[in-house]
């Protein structure tokens, strides 16, 4: 490379300015990207950005890499000066500095976003004045009936419940003795008739609790 090459991009203009800030930066960047870092400072316009780019490329003072269609610029490492000891150390320092700030960062966005998982599953402020409106509107409805019903005229006492029940009680027992009889009198019949018990009860007459979906209630 020869020193009046260099020379001439340090000169001045767009070429100049953009070795200086890929230098500074030391990072890759796009022409769109350098174009967009650079134009409000230097009022570079995208076609000088673009040619300035290929110019240094071409003359070796930036190197260039092709990702698909588009390319990528960045400054040339053996230009640059050699970083000292001391300089290396620094740089180590700071990236294991800039590691741990990212790693707590992290740390913290999956606190927040847990926090956020648990705000957005609970219930908002007004849902939940919503749902207190309708329980009390459910509550004054059973307040209403209950009313109703202390007021009505046609309780029924406990003792009439008592009456009642030992009834049901005394008729489930009648009808489980009755219906036990009649089982053992059929069946007593059928050991000696020569049909089935389905034709026998077609030709007697007789109708069960089944034919008619009637079932004995449970032992009270």
């Amino acid at each position: 490379m020869s020193k009046s090459r260099e020379g001439g991009a340090a000169g001045g203009g767009p070429a100049a300015v953009l070795l200086r800030y890929l230098r500074e930066q030391n990072r890759p960047y796009s022409a769109q990207d350098a174009f967009g870092n650079l134009q409000r400072e230097h009022g570079l316009g995208k076609a000088a950005v673009v040619k300035a780019l290929e110019q240094l490329a071409q003359q070796g003072l930036i190197r260039e890499k092709a990702y698909g269609k588009q390319k990528i610029y960045f400054a040339n490492q053996e230009q640059l000066p050699a970083a000292s000891e001391a300089e290396l150390r620094s740089l180590d320092g700071e990236i294991t500095a800039r590691a741990a700030a990212v790693q707590a960062l992290q740390q913290s966005c999956r606190q927040l976003e847990a926090e956020l998982r648990d705000l957005n599953s609970s219930v908002t402020t007004t849902e939940m004045a919503k749902e207190l409106e309708e329980l009390r509107s459910e509550c004054a409805g059973y307040s209403e009936k209950l009313e109703r019903m202390k007021s009505a005229s046609s309780h029924v006492t406990p003792e009439e419940k008592e009456k009642v029940c030992s009834e049901q009680k005394l008729y489930c027992r009648e009808w489980r003795r009755r219906k036990r009889m009649a089982t053992e009198l059929l069946d007593a019949i059928l050991e000696g008739y020569p049909k089935s018990k389905k034709q026998f009860f077609e030709e007697v007459g007789i109708e069960t609790d089944e034919d008619h979906h009637v079932t004995l209630p449970a032992a009270v």
